[in-house]
């Protein structure tokens, strides 16, 4: 199947998921469950694009695979939060913004369809990539993907710890990764999208795959990741987050500064 058609059926697919996302935020005054199919659709994408693309076949069953278990790892994450929680103070605040426009949040679910689009282009690289021998960069690809998979399951572990005490409410999680880093979830799955860069070397659209890194890094520095996630906590957690934003880096974990005061142990 040709790259546009794959992408066409992919888009097909997914805008009568987010549809059914959409309607069921609806019923349930609920938008967080667009993260869930967001992270579904992206398995969705790795299974078709392995499926349909003409590349050699170990390239193609590691995209599968390592793309549907991250991808449902991950909505299954997603969903226990949605499903157990009140909807996330970031919906929340965006529908109170847009006054419970229900128009709104259906382009806003299409919006994300069109965003698993953009997110398959490593995997288009992937499917296509000729190359049949094992060589080196499939095992690259499989242990960056070891690493990252497991380290962002080890992050949404020790917040789901943290937030499960209901001594913690209204105070920053310090502990394991998160003292590190202040969001080591988003690194790791910056850091899971290296694999597919690696799976897709010597493939003709090898350069696609770099799509990944650069997209996910923009989305989650200075778009829909960061930027969100603080803004609620400075409304829920105040001075206590603005502490741990001067002692913690970012993004890239690294050790805490010293000497800053802080509200929470």
């Amino acid at each position: 199947m040709s790259v546009e058609w794959q992408l066409l059926w992919l888009a097909l697919i997914m805008g009568a998921v987010m549809t059914l996302g959409w309607d069921w935020q609806r019923r349930h005054h609920n938008a967080g469950v667009v993260d869930v199919l967001w992270a579904a659709g992206l398995g969705i994408a790795a299974a078709l694009m392995a499926a349909t693309g003409r590349g050699a076949t170990l390239p193609r069953i590691l995209l599968a695979l390592l793309g549907c278990i991250w991808s449902w790892r991950l909505a299954a994450h997603l969903w226990h939060r949605v499903r157990g929680e009140a909807e996330d103070g970031r919906y929340r605040h965006l529908r109170a913004h847009w006054n419970g426009s229900q128009l709104k949040f259906f382009f806003f679910f299409q919006a994300q369809a069109l965003l698993v689009v953009l997110f398959a282009l490593p995997f288009v690289a992937v499917a296509a990539n000729p190359t049949a021998t094992a060589g080196i960069w499939p095992v690259v690809g499989v242990l960056i993907w070891l690493v990252s998979v497991a380290m962002e399951a080890r992050a949404d572990r020790q917040l789901a710890v943290f937030r499960a005490n209901p001594a913690h409410q209204g105070k920053t999680c310090r502990t394991g990764l998160w003292r590190y880093s202040r969001h080591p979830n988003y690194f790791f799955e910056w850091l899971h999208w290296f694999s597919y860069v690696a799976l897709a070397v010597g493939s003709p659209m090898g350069w696609l795959a770099w799509s990944g890194p650069l997209v996910m890094y923009v989305f989650l520095r200075w778009i829909s990741g960061v930027p969100y996630t603080e803004a609620q906590a400075l409304r829920t957690r105040g001075e206590d987050y603005r502490a741990y934003q001067q002692s913690t880096s970012m993004l890239f974990p690294w050790f805490p500064r010293t000497g800053i005061s802080r509200s929470s142990p």
